[in-house]
Formats: structure tokens, sequence, C-alpha cells
């Protein structure tokens, strides 16, 4: 009795969670091959204008890495009709913020103003995408700022290099490989004509999909983009090369001194597949279940009963054409590596052999309702995710389905999952060590 009352109130949660959070969208697409997204939501007096383009580090080759990166800053430089230095100020001069980001597999730059700079933020934007000023003092500008970044974001971080050695490791062919703020080496030897050709290639409306969400008239909207965006020349089809991975069949062992940690770090690494696929969805529920809080797997037993680890944890790297799956942990006192490894082993075997308990489960179905909740919580929230779905995923409607498709997960699944995936013989283990002092001189 008590057990149908749990199932029904898991139910009832999740009928309202669907209900309550249901995201309403318009698509369509511009002559020119741009996709348009429109969400209307009058709550909040703001209007998000994203655009993502389909271009991450993964579209850069082994020798100019980076480029990707780069452009994230070097298309804040201006363009024909903003002056250099001038477009933060134009925007925080109209009361918005705005921000981009890189991806091994895209690209997003976003605005947030006022909803009565609508139109200001679509000329901004697609100002951006029809006319920007790739010069030598841009390139030569946001070098030094790349150069910054990655000193302060990877060389001198405390652990900030470990993701780098792991897809060396577990990417042989895939462009996935290098980091996505690549090598500073690459973009030094590149020239002006190789940064325009880039631009060219890649920044192009139908490599892109427009997001508007927020406040505003959908009519006057439709009017502004068609304006801006739609006398934009289409450009050349993109052809991609596919990269294929062989399958790991024996561990890959490597080590790498960090001359910024003191505290030794042990890695396990698996590679996985895209995040489009219903088991890359499940090796999320698994690295929640074995480590997402305190209360979790690993944290309760290494950290906090047994005392072996200062942290554990485990995470996914999500990505269109590969994952990575991370478990990882810094032993403390008289521990080992090996002994840490060995407790968090013992853990994904128990995943492997047994059903998790159905308490356990449900706790997973809640973290993942709560999860969904605050994904779409506000409108910059929704306005990624709705270029997410359509852009990397192929599905925009996965917005209001994923949650569905999550739900519908089973214990027997996540068993078979982590024996499918998570296997001693199909993982890096990596070493990473406090420097010597030979190594830090």
């Amino acid at each position: 009795m008590k057990k149908s009352i749990m199932m029904l109130g898991a139910a009832l949660m999740l009928g309202g969670v669907a209900s309550a959070q249901k995201v309403a969208f318009e698509e369509y697409d511009l002559d020119n091959g741009m996709h348009v997204i429109l969400h209307n939501d009058p709550t909040a007096p703001v209007v998000v204008t994203s655009v993502m383009y389909h271009v991450g580090s993964k579209n850069e080759t082994p020798d100019r890495t980076g480029f990707a990166h780069f452009f994230e800053h070097l298309l804040f430089e201006g363009t024909e009709n903003i002056k250099r230095g001038e477009w933060m100020k134009i925007v925080t001069g109209n009361g918005g913020v705005n921000n981009a980001n890189t991806s091994e597999d895209r690209t997003y730059y976003y605005e947030v103003f006022p909803s009565n700079n609508l139109e200001l933020a679509l000329w901004m934007e697609s100002e951006r995408l029809m006319h920007p000023v790739i010069n030598k003092i841009g390139v030569d500008t946001q070098n030094e700022v790349v150069k910054e970044e990655k000193r302060t974001s990877y060389d001198n971080r405390p652990y900030g290099s470990f993701q780098t050695v792991v897809k060396k490791n577990l990417f042989t062919k895939h462009p996935y490989r290098w980091s996505t703020i690549g090598a500073m080496e690459h973009l030094d030897a590149a020239t002006l004509e190789e940064f325009q050709a880039f631009n060219k290639k890649f920044y192009i409306p139908n490599n892109a999909v427009l997001v508007v969400a927020g406040d505003f008239e959908k009519g006057q909207a439709k009017a502004w983009i068609e304006q801006y965006f739609g006398p934009i020349k289409k450009g050349a089809p993109i052809q991609l090369e596919q990269f294929i991975e062989e399958p790991i069949t024996k561990t890959i062992t490597d080590r790498f001194e960090d001359a910024n940690i003191q505290i030794p770090a042990i890695v396990a690494a698996y590679r996985t597949p895209s995040m489009k696929t219903r088991d890359a969805r499940v090796l999320d529920m698994i690295s929640s279940y074995l480590s997402d809080g305190k209360s979790s797997r690993l944290y309760k037993k290494i950290v906090d009963e047994k005392k072996m680890a200062l942290q554990t944890g485990a995470f996914t790297n999500s990505q269109e054409d590969y994952g990575m799956y991370i478990l990882y942990g810094l032993p403390m006192g008289t521990f080992t590596a090996a002994d840490v490894l060995k407790e968090i082993d013992e853990e994904i075997v128990k995943i492997q052999t047994d059903l998790i308990s159905e308490k356990d489960f449900q706790k997973l179905q809640n973290k993942s309702d709560n999860n969904y909740v605050n994904a779409n919580a506000g409108v910059e929230g929704i306005a990624e995710n709705l270029a997410t779905y359509y852009l990397l995923y192929g599905d925009v409607h996965l917005i209001n389905s994923e949650i569905d498709l999550i739900h519908s997960i089973t214990r027997e699944e996540i068993r078979a999952v982590a024996k499918k995936y998570l296997n001693p013989n199909q993982r890096l283990v990596l070493d990473y060590v406090p420097a010597t002092e030979k190594a830090k001189n």
C-alpha cells in the first residue's frame, strides 16, 4: 500500500512538472537557410536574442586548433557599422548584457535586453554575421586576450590540464582530441587570410539558428528578422568529414605532472556514445547516482565513511559525436591513488551486477525533474536549450519531451549500460600528480 501511494505521488508530480514546464515555440526558415525559433514569454519585460553557429573546435585542422574559440572573441571586435570597441558600450548603454561561449561542437552568442530593444539586438547580431571586420589589429588584440585566458584557465590553474590529457588519450582520429582553446603556436602562425576564410566558411546563415525568447510582439519580431537577416547571402554548403574511432579494448595508462597542484588525482575515463543517444542519458543518471551530492555512493563511502579521499566524483562530458565519462578521486593521508580507484571500481561493479534500489531510482527521477525545471526556469536557459536541441540534437521538440525520455529509463537499463561502457579494458587510467622539482624548473 505504501509503495502504491509513493508511485502515485511520483506520477502526479511528474504530470505537474510536464504540464507546468511546457515550452511553447514557433520555428521557421528564412530563404537563406537560417533557422528561426521564437518563444514568447510576457512574464518579464526582457528579451533574449541569441545565435548558435554549428562550428566548434572539431571543425578545425590539427595544425590550426583554437580557431572556433578565437572567433568567439574576435567577433566582438566590431563591424562595418559598429566601430571597434563600441560593441560592449552599445549593449550596456541600452541596459543589456551579452556574452558568448564555445564548445567542441558549436559557438553561441546572446544578448539580454529590455523588451523595447529587440530591434537593436537583432541588428547587432545581423551585423556580426553580415559585416564583421576581421583585420590585423583585431586578430593581434584577441590573440593576447586568448593567451591570457589560456594561462589563467589552463596553464596556471590547479588540475586545469586534466581534461586535455584525457581527450588526447581517448581520441586518436577525431578532432575532439585537442582542447577547445587550442594551441597558441597555431594561432600565432595563422595568417589573416586563414582567419577570414574560416569566417567565410562557417559563419553563414545556413549554419546557424536564431532564437528570440521573452517579451515581444511576434509579428513585429518576424518583420525585423526578415529586415536584418533576410538580405544575408546563403553560404556554400559545409562538407564535414566523419571521424570514426576504433573501440578501446585494453586499458590505456598515462601520467601527467601538474606544477599547480600538491594533491595527486586518479582519473578513470571512458569514451561514450553521442549525447543524442539513449545510452548517453543513462550514463548521466549513473553519474548522478554515483556522485551528485553528499549522499551519493562515492562521496558517502570514500570521502565520508572511509575518509580515503579529499574529493571524488563522476561526470559526463556529452558531445555531438562522442562523449566522455570521467571518474576521479583525490586520495589523502596514507591512501594511494590505487586504493581510491579500487573503491570506485567496486561501486561500478555493484551497478553492473545488481539493480539499484527503488528508493535510489526514485531519487534519480526526482533529480531529473528538478534539473528539467531549473533548465527551463528563465528565458535565457530556454533560449539556449531551444538552440541546442535544434542544432545539435536535430529535434527542438526535445525541450518538452526530454523529461519523458528520461522517465522511461529503467533500472535494468542502468545496469546494462554500466556493463556496456564502464569496463577496465575500455578506459584510460590517468595518474595526475604534482610536478617534481626537476619538472618545475
